[in-house]
């Protein structure tokens, strides 16, 4: 079968001429060169003979390894999640639901470095440039005095094009940009809609390659999903130097900041902050949020029944976690059971392991397991103070103050370590817990000031803690009553 080529003429209907129309195609750039905005050359045109040297492979022996002088926050919680600092040309990508308080974060560590001099003789203080594609120059500049982040050294920028913020920090050169943020800016030179993944990796590529050229870090916002990860083609995550989740419970001031992935620190370092109406303060010492009627340290208040503080760790810091629960009769056909940061399935579990192991039955019992100011006991190392609560508060026995109780529970009735329990139990004797309940060690620990019981199954570590039930019944082998 012969094809013939077809061809299309078109007849232009002012004149009535045909065959006048050619096809014309737009040439693209070539890869690695953008748009010049006005005043600013391209990425091609920009790369130097010293550029050139840098790039050059070179034996790993003859690579010198000078330290880098990492740039201050303001916020020492901020510098210790970043591993030191902010380092010179890097990309950090901050991420968090909204209203979180990202960007009153990064304004406020704008004008924190905006607020410190270059150098001694302060002649010469730091330039901040602060880029919003969310919120006019005004909006930016209510919200800084409101967070007391006015100063003259922080410069504010309100535009969605990616040319023109790029001609900015060539312009400004600045010792800190930000982004506010990375779905809000579009680059002209790629299709597609702002927000998309074809955009959002323009943008990052574009910002990270003005980064290290000029040797200026940045700081991008990012939007989440609504199942809690980042918007955006997952490339982003990979691109960028450092990813930090911002979040928190909305009705609580706490906020953590925590380092999903770091190349020049460590991973799992958190950093607490408190929000307030004026702005955002960082917690150093958060072990007193989690307490109620100020801890141990406090002798003025008696015990309460159905509370019992453990010990958790969250990055490089253990926090204490006060438990409480409440136990009830049910009046349901299925009794309830109400937890608040707990996991909820272990609950049903360490349920069944305190009646089969402990002769306690809560199964008919409504249950209510709750921790205070938003903290969070979902490590295993959990187990033994929820169960020490629950019991506590079934035999209405309080358990004393200054004693704390860390220790996974397996289906067995066997208590077991948690990880790193020395540091735990550091962070205890510090704030003036004198008693901790524990499993048997292998390699035996002293702390001076607290006394260590050690309790291999789940009754003798109820006996020590004083809330054991004691019942004249006799039980048969499977755990049930005779």
């Amino acid at each position: 079968m012969r094809v013939e080529r077809l061809e299309v003429v078109w007849q232009m209907p002012e004149c009535g001429q045909w065959g006048t129309v050619e096809e014309f195609h737009e040439a693209r750039p070539a890869a690695g060169s953008k748009t010049a905005a006005p005043g600013r050359t391209s990425r091609t045109q920009s790369i130097t003979v010293a550029d050139t040297s840098r790039s050059a492979a070179k034996p790993i022996t003859e690579i010198g390894t000078e330290t880098v002088e990492r740039l201050s926050t303001g916020f020492s919680e901020f510098d210790r999640v970043l591993g030191g600092g902010v380092v010179p040309g890097s990309v950090t990508l901050i991420a968090g639901e909204p209203g979180i308080g990202k960007s009153t974060l990064l304004l406020q560590t704008a004008g924190n470095v905006a607020r410190v001099v270059a150098n001694a003789d302060n002649s010469k203080a730091h330039t901040v440039l602060y880029i919003s594609g969310e919120e006019s120059q005004a909006q930016v500049r209510l919200r800084a005095s409101r967070i007391n982040a006015v100063e003259p050294n922080l410069l504010l920028a309100s535009t969605t094009d990616l040319a023109t913020a790029l001609g900015l920090i060539e312009q400004t050169k600045p010792a800190l940009v930000i982004v506010d943020s990375a779905q809000t800016i579009v680059s002209q030179e790629v299709d597609g809609i702002s927000g998309g993944s074809t955009q959002v990796r323009e943008v990052a590529s574009a910002l990270i390659d003005t980064a290290k050229t000029l040797d200026i870090p940045v700081f991008l916002v990012g939007h989440v999903t609504k199942d809690g990860s980042i918007a955006g083609p997952r490339t982003l995550e990979h691109l960028v130097d450092v990813v930090c989740q911002f979040e928190g419970d909305s009705e609580t001031a706490l906020r953590m900041l925590r380092a999903i992935k770091n190349r020049f620190g460590p991973t799992d370092e958190v950093g607490c902050f408190d929000m307030s109406g004026e702005g955002i303060e960082e917690v150093t010492d958060p072990s007193g949020l989690f307490l109620s009627g100020g801890g141990p340290s406090t002798t003025d208040s008696a015990p309460v029944e159905g509370t019992c503080v453990t010990f958790t760790l969250d990055g490089h810091r253990s926090l204490p976690i006060e438990v409480q629960a409440l136990v009830t009769k049910s009046v349901l056909p299925t009794p309830r059971r109400a937890v608040n940061g707990v996991d909820p399935s272990r609950i049903a579990m360490l349920t069944a392991v305190l009646y089969r192991h402990s002769k306690l039955n809560l199964l008919a019992n409504d249950l209510y397991v709750s921790t205070i100011a938003g903290g969070q006991a979902k490590e295993p190392g959990s187990d033994l103070a929820i169960v020490s609560a629950l019991a506590s508060a079934a035999t209405a026995k309080p358990i004393a103050k200054t004693t704390c109780a860390i220790g996974e529970i397996s289906l067995t009735g066997q208590v077991r370590p948690a990880p790193r329990m020395e540091y735990r139990l550091r962070e205890a004797a510090r704030l003036g817990f004198t008693t901790a309940v524990i499993p048997p060690l292998r390699k035996p620990v002293h702390i001076d000031g607290l006394r260590l019981i050690e309790a291999g199954t789940l009754a003798d570590a109820l006996e020590a803690l004083g809330v054991k039930k004691v019942s004249n019944t006799s039980r048969d082998a499977s755990g049930h009553a005779q």
